[in-house]
């Protein structure tokens, strides 16, 4: 049985990223540099929110941001006003960011600075619930938001989305008292879709949950530094102590 001419594209596309992404992960571990892929439905709140956190995290942690868009700057107008490196990357017609893109990002970046100096790099992709799921840019972890206003369906909806998110973040929650949705709601349904993902509910407006979404920013950066300090350790094996 043949597949479809259309399916077999697919499927060489996403091999193809797939090979992309494993390169650009491999940068970022020889950089030692947690990357971190947020993704969402448009206006769910990335940019407000990386407008909050970036100030607190940069106090500590050296940074930059991949801004992904599709045909403006504006978002990472709003960045650049934080006082963080940002680059932008115009997809055009595409609904997400792939590997390609972000390799060519990171390009971009290491004509303003060295990468090895920076901890953290956050990968804002293009607001779609679909797209950005199916394409990994070799990030260590993918966090994915939604908005109150989004409803509370929205995870069985797009489920691969949700299923493959580290973190869910639930935004905007300072509009509850104005809808008709339940936070348990919301809650149960992510966890239906995706049982170990940590969920935190924030407030770019109210500050509402930023400190434990920092929190966790921060302890991903603590695991991914100890886990690089492990791999460079020396080996301390009985066999190599006594030879």
């Amino acid at each position: 049985m043949h597949m479809p001419l259309e399916d077999t594209l697919g499927l060489n596309l996403l091999a193809a990223n797939q090979h992309q992404a494993e390169h650009n992960h491999e940068h970022f571990q020889a950089w030692n540099v947690l990357c971190l892929n947020l993704m969402s439905s448009p206006g769910a709140g990335k940019t407000a929110l990386l407008e909050r956190s970036l100030p607190a995290l940069a106090a500590d942690w050296g940074m930059a941001v991949l801004e992904g868009d599709m045909t403006t700057q504006l978002d990472a107008e709003r960045l650049e006003a934080v006082g963080i490196p940002v680059v932008p990357i115009t997809t055009g017609r595409a609904c997400h960011l792939d590997a390609a893109m972000v390799s060519g990002g990171l390009q971009l970046l290491k004509q303003r600075l060295d990468p090895a100096q920076l901890d953290l790099l956050l990968v804002e992709n293009v607001g779609n619930l679909v797209c950005p799921a199916e394409f990994e840019v070799g990030e260590h972890h993918k966090v994915a938001l939604l908005s109150v206003t989004e409803g509370d369906d929205k995870p069985l909806k797009y489920p691969l989305m949700f299923r493959q998110a580290d973190v869910v973040l639930i935004t905007k929650v300072d509009l509850l008292p104005h809808l008709p949705v339940e936070l348990a709601t919301i809650r149960r349904n992510i966890h239906s879709i995706n049982p170990n993902a940590t969920v935190i509910e924030v407030s770019a407006l109210s500050g509402e949950g930023l400190d434990a979404w920092h929190q966790w920013v921060r302890q991903a950066l603590a695991d991914r530094t100890a886990g690089a300090s492990t791999a460079n350790a020396p080996d301390q094996s009985p066999a190599l102590a006594t030879a």
